[in-house]
């Protein structure tokens, strides 16, 4: 097991991942500059086909984009947040729970040299533990709630368990929320309860973000303009931007986002844009 560092160690090891970061973004603010403007460029000349020039821009769009996931990792690495730290946090923020209310909260703690949780699924855990508690004391009869946090290296393991009358299910509007919440973070959320004896709530949050790798690609059967529509999609470009960008009316990318959605499976652009991360 590991010691926690010294206070001093600690800020000095913050002030260096913020400096670190500055400098990531400094870095990034300047790479893109250059990208946007070397697209302008190749656009504006005349002396280039369209053909050609469309292909230049989308290869200019892909090797930016790649750059920028790879500086999107890097920033994620230093914005992890020590799992203990995190449920320390956690305690914090249902702390006015057990000071002004009858409702006894335990804590169950995580293993102090668990995998650290990426900036953004620390603060969903604790959002979703926070809804979860409040959807079980909606219930009559509970005056006991356990939270528990646990980590299989791959997935954040969340329990919250309550002594309540044990009727609670995937159809209450409060847990019906939490469960969207859940699975746009690509994870699960499963609702047990026994007559008598309590519910509990079950979650598991996915620490990595899911990658279409080429072999899942070739497998969706995507043409080669399909995925070129695909890697703007997940870049986050509309659909005029799209048309502009690959010299086509915005119908046909309307036609492509379609044929994608229906290929992948997905049912939003949103989720067509995080199954292409």
């Amino acid at each position: 097991m590991t010691s926690p560092l010294p206070a001093h160690d600690s800020g000095q090891a913050s002030r260096l991942a913020a400096a670190e970061r500055s400098r990531i973004i400094a870095d990034l603010t300047d790479n893109h500059a250059t990208t946007l403007e070397s697209l302008l460029a190749v656009l504006r000349s005349s002396s280039t086909s369209d053909k050609a020039a469309r292909q230049t821009a989308t290869d200019l769009a892909a090797s930016a984009m790649v750059a920028l996931r790879a500086v999107s990792d890097r920033d994620r690495s230093l914005t992890e947040e020590p799992v203990a730290r995190a449920f320390e946090r956690l305690r914090d923020d249902l702390r006015p729970l057990v000071r002004f209310g009858d409702l006894d909260v335990q804590f169950i703690e995580p293993p102090i040299n668990g995998r650290a949780l990426p900036g953004e699924v620390a603060h969903e855990a604790r959002a979703i533990v926070r809804g979860a508690v409040l959807a079980l004391v909606e219930q009559s009869g509970v005056a006991k709630v356990r939270v528990q946090w646990d980590c299989d290296g791959s997935n954040l393991l969340i329990r919250i368990r309550d002594d309540g009358p044990g009727d609670l299910n995937p159809e209450v509007p409060s847990v019906r929320q939490l469960s969207a919440r859940v699975v746009s973070l690509s994870g699960q959320l499963d609702v047990q309860a026994t007559p008598g004896w309590g519910s509990e709530m079950s979650v598991s949050l996915p620490l990595d973000p899911p990658a279409a790798s080429v072999v899942t690609e070739i497998a969706w059967g995507l043409s080669p303009r399909e995925r070129e529509v695909l890697v703007l999609v997940a870049s986050g470009a509309r659909n005029k931007a799209i048309a502009e960008s690959l010299v086509i009316s915005e119908n046909t990318v309307k036609f492509h986002v379609a044929n994608l959605l229906r290929k992948v499976g997905a049912s939003t652009r949103a989720e067509l844009a995080s199954l292409a991360r």
